[in-house]
């Protein structure tokens, strides 16, 4: 499967963006779905997943409340809104794919695809 994810962009403290992910080649109903990030300097880390039926979500506790994830399948493409945006939200972010098996769904490794990143800039 081959990921293009968009939406970044600048914002001010407290507004909102949309990030989209969607899928070039393959079908993400096959997949359970995930967004990281990576601010310069930091490793990657997790956000957001959702599971393919959508009936599962997960996220990090820095996002919880603020940030939410959604899947589209029959546009193929998973969404991640975020809210209430700080400048600490400044990265690049990720969409990535998993095999509907794995449990484990934290870690980069959990992951078998990836997107090019989308940067998000938040000005204080």
């Amino acid at each position: 499967v081959q990921l293009q994810a968009c939406g970044g962009g600048l914002v001010q403290a407290g507004g909102s963006l949309r990030l989209s992910c969607a899928a070039s080649v393959g079908n993400l109903d096959n997949y359970n779905m995930g967004w990281f990030r990576q601010a310069p300097g930091q490793e990657r880390e997790f956000v957001a997943r959702i599971v393919w039926s959508a009936d599962s979500l997960g996220y990090s506790d820095f996002v919880k409340g603020r940030f939410t994830i959604s899947r589209d399948n029959a546009k193929n493409t998973v969404y991640l809104q975020m809210n209430s945006l700080k400048p600490e939200d400044t990265a690049v972010y990720y969409c990535a794919a998993q095999e509907i098996y794995r449990i484990s769904y934290v870690r980069s490794t959990d992951y078998e695809y990836w997107g090019q990143g989308t940067l998000v800039t938040v000005s204080s």
